[in-house]
């Protein structure tokens, strides 16, 4: 069913990220907090990981060639997560939820493993979390970004609207 977003559609994505990680946190035994501050979403603790600090983007696109668009992290020289989580004594992590009109994926990795992977160049504007196959795959096969994968399957809801 194709995808036809509310006037406060990036608010409940961006919630609903932020609870799907909670959830799937809370699932392998860490003990979270979902708070509200500068560059930080979701403080979370288990004890062979420690505690970390995760930022949360969550984006909805649609079908077709939108599906493979990056997600914008923040920016380079952005010091939010980085310097609320040394102020924390957390380690800063970055989570990714991707939601289009069939699935979705969620992606969860330590700042450290994004940038020692997936960064790129230093002298880049906006870090961005790569959607490509290619990408996607290089994701899939590091041992350090967990990833969720969600089909939908809509038997019966809304038909949209003209």
């Amino acid at each position: 069913m194709p995808i036809k977003k509310s006037e406060r559609h990036s608010k409940y994505i961006g919630q609903f990220g932020e609870a799907l990680v909670c959830n799937m946190l809370s699932r392998s035994g860490f003990e979270i907090m979902l708070v509200d501050h500068v560059g930080i979403d979701i403080v979370a603790h288990r004890s062979d990981i420690g505690r970390i600090g995760i930022s949360v983007k969550s984006r909805t696109r649609s079908s077709g060639a939108n599906e493979q668009t990056s997600v914008n992290l923040f920016r380079s020289k952005d010091e939010g997560l980085e310097k609320m989580c040394k102020f924390f004594d957390l380690d800063p992590w970055i989570a990714v939820y991707v939601e289009t009109e069939s699935s979705a994926d969620l992606y969860l990795t330590s700042l450290e493993n994004f940038r020692e992977k997936y960064a790129g160049r230093e002298d880049l504007t906006v870090l961005a979390w790569k959607m490509k196959m290619k990408q996607r795959r290089e994701y899939s096969l590091d041992p350090n970004v967990m990833h969720l994968r969600i089909e939908f399957s809509q038997n019966n809801w809304f038909a949209q609207p003209d």
